[in-house]
């Protein structure tokens, strides 16, 4: 697929990872979608960078945890540019209550509405205004620790689970039309509020990673574009993680 031109929605791009994929869609000749959560002020920015680069962007504010409002977005994205070619399901919460004993059933559910539900509602969507003669690609952000059991945030291990098993899924389901793959992602930034991000990562890296190099949002975009670029690679989750979880 060549992207230039293409028009690209991103859930969660207005921080983070899903500000990064913005971006390098951006840069790569994408018109951007950008949905958000909460993050209004970071995803007006985004949008100012997006479009000084020359290329369309449009931010959506959508509770994922809400079913009906997760249904606004594709006919959104589809009435402001009337298609949309690349679905990028970055959106994602692990919050600290997280833990087998603390764990409650409005919690657990909300965890998995926006790191499960939400991506099923999207790619379905999705898949149903991409034409019969036409192509589309899916990718999921997804998490490099998945394979391994640990009950360290119960819930959102759960979901990420379910997505890995859903990218070989749908790739099968939505085979010709539309490509669906995954990248799994190892210590990529610090921790949201960090107050020293390089050290912290350079910490870890020494301490967890084999290739003792620091995780960072280029290793993720580079990795997106190039399987956005396949046509002939479907199903696959690539761990972006440094070895860590070998």
């Amino acid at each position: 697929m060549d992207l230039n031109g293409k028009v690209a929605l991103v859930t969660g791009g207005g921080i983070r990872v899903g500000r990064a994929l913005v971006i390098a869609l951006a840069k790569a000749g994408c018109n951007v979608f950008i949905h958000y959560g909460n993050s209004a002020s970071p995803a007006a920015e985004v949008k100012a960078e997006v479009e000084s680069l020359g290329v369309q962007a449009i931010t959506y504010s959508a509770n994922l945890a809400d079913p009906a409002a997760t249904d606004t977005v594709i006919p959104q994205a589809v009435e402001a540019f009337g298609k949309v070619d690349i679905l990028i399901n970055s959106a994602s919460i692990f919050p600290d209550e997280d833990k087998f004993n603390q764990l409650d059933v409005a919690l657990w559910d909300k965890i998995f509405a926006i790191n499960l539900r939400a991506p099923f509602q999207l790619s379905q969507a999705f898949a149903k205004q991409i034409p019969p003669d036409g192509q589309g690609k899916i990718v999921n952000i997804n998490d490099a620790r998945i394979p391994r059991p640990n009950p360290h945030k119960f819930a959102y291990r759960l979901t990420k689970r379910g997505l890995w098993d859903m990218t070989e899924m749908l790739a099968l389901e939505l085979a010709p039309r539309i490509t669906v793959n995954a990248v799994a992602l190892g210590q990529i930034l610090e921790p949201p509020g960090d107050p020293d991000p390089q050290k912290f990562m350079e910490d870890y890296a020494n301490r967890r990673i084999p290739l003792k190099i620091p995780g960072n949002t280029q290793v993720v975009t580079d990795s997106v574009l190039f399987l956005l670029a396949q046509d002939f690679l479907t199903g696959s989750t690539v761990k972006l993680d440094g070895g860590e979880y070998l």
